[in-house]
């Protein structure tokens, strides 16, 4: 089996479009929501977003792709783009059937499909844009990225609503472990913050009502009332071992291990007793061919929901033991949900949480979780909530989960 490594990442965030303002945002636990701007929300009762600034599509796409292609798509090419380039190379001269992309997104262009379905309520079908279709579907980030590069092997995405780009990594990391890719680009992207979108996540009461940024969201805190819709981009380049050392490649990582699941339980809630989660978690330590206690560090989901952090606080006793009080969980390693800066990504989490986790392990850093302030019986792990947290940690998880009952954990390794 051959071994897989990290060698460029790209990304889009509320909290940073380059290496240093994301690492330096993650270190000092800032967050990135604002009060949405761009249309009226009084009546749906949602006023905060994490939104990716001072981003230009047209410094990465011509003008009259930026037309014909929507905002989500902008943000996977970009960050594919930035990837490529702090990976410092193109991969020209590799066999373009050596090299694929697996491409995630938990719902796709839904600024395209609510701005296309007020025109043809208001203007009729004939009014309808012709790349309707083409901007909407999820499968266009692969397709696209693959024009752009040339990669010709495996081309794919992956749909399991907020565990999407986990999966991603996961499939990718396969593909190249059994052999048949020597790179792949992967992970995931996600714009949804519309009236639309908002409204039905607010129905479901998924979201955070909160108008103050600094408590909006706030995972594992017996205060948390629900996530923060955002949107973001990650890309990874994923490369063997080899391949990546025979061109000098400098490498953030190496993933080690995988796990999938399903819940087969409900649609939008983890099961209570966490199993899902925790077998996702235990088949991923025994591809990495680990024991429990060399994990120093889990990316958790962590949603800032009552639900899904308690139930992902149980997953994790599950799998690494228990603990009586808060903060003394020593067979449990540290435990910090990214989120608390980032929102939530949606289809974008994953992938954005595997780059904060990989340049987490480079820098012998753990992440905070943010804004925690008042403890919860139900969470009772080491959530680093007394800022972040020096650490030479060799080993990490980082989970997500998806409405539908899907689990994702990928595990990742200091190179």
């Amino acid at each position: 089996m051959r071994r897989v490594v990290i060698t460029g990442m790209g990304f889009k965030t509320p909290i940073g479009n380059d290496h240093k303002t994301l690492w330096e945002s993650v270190v000092s636990g800032k967050h990135g929501f604002k009060k949405i701007e761009a249309f009226n929300t009084e009546d749906i009762g949602v006023s905060l977003a994490g939104i990716v600034d001072n981003f230009d599509p047209a410094e990465y796409i011509d003008k009259k792709e930026i037309r014909r292609t929507d905002r989500f798509c902008h943000l996977a090419l970009a960050s594919t783009a930035d990837a490529l380039r702090d990976c410092e190379t193109d991969f020209a001269g590799i066999d373009p059937y050596r090299a694929g992309v697996i491409y995630a997104s938990g719902i796709g262009g839904m600024n395209t499909f609510e701005q296309e379905h007020i025109k043809y309520l208001e203007k009729g079908p004939s009014r309808v844009s012709v790349f309707f279709i083409p901007e909407m579907i999820i499968n266009m980030c692969a397709g696209l990225i693959a024009i752009k590069t040339g990669f010709k092997g495996v081309n794919y995405s992956v749909v399991t609503a907020c565990a999407s780009s986990n999966h991603a990594l996961g499939e990718a990391f396969r593909c190249i472990k059994h052999g048949y890719l020597d790179v792949c680009l992967a992970g995931g992207s996600e714009s949804t913050i519309t009236r639309f979108t908002l409204a039905g996540f607010n129905n479901l009461t998924a979201v955070s009502r909160s108008s103050d940024p600094d408590r909006a969201s706030i995972p594992f805190d017996a205060e948390r009332n629900g996530f923060v819709l955002s949107e973001g981009a990650g890309t990874l380049v994923l490369e063997e071992l080899e391949h990546a050392k025979a061109r000098g490649a400098k490498i953030y990582a190496e993933i080690i291990g995988y796990g999938s699941t399903c819940d087969a339980y409900h649609m939008t809630a983890p099961v209570n007793s966490g199993e899902g989660t925790a077998k996702a978690m235990e088949m991923c330590l025994a591809e990495s061919d680990i024991s429990r206690s060399d994990v120093g560090y889990i990316n958790a989901h962590g949603t800032s929901t009552k639900i899904n952090d308690a139930v992902e606080t149980l997953a994790i006793k599950k799998v690494f033991g228990q603990t009586s009080a808060i903060g003394q969980a020593s067979t449990i390693p540290a435990v910090s949900s990214t989120k608390s800066m980032t929102g939530h990504l949606l289809g974008a989490a994953g992938a954005a949480e595997a780059i904060i986790t990989a340049k987490a392990l480079k820098e012998g850093v753990i992440p905070p979780t943010a804004g925690y302030k008042i403890p919860d019986e139900d969470c009772d792990l080491d959530y680093v909530t007394d800022g972040a947290r020096k650490s030479d940690f060799q080993i990490a998880i980082s989970n997500s989960l998806g409405f539908g009952g899907h689990n994702a954990a990928i595990c990742l390794k200091k190179y």
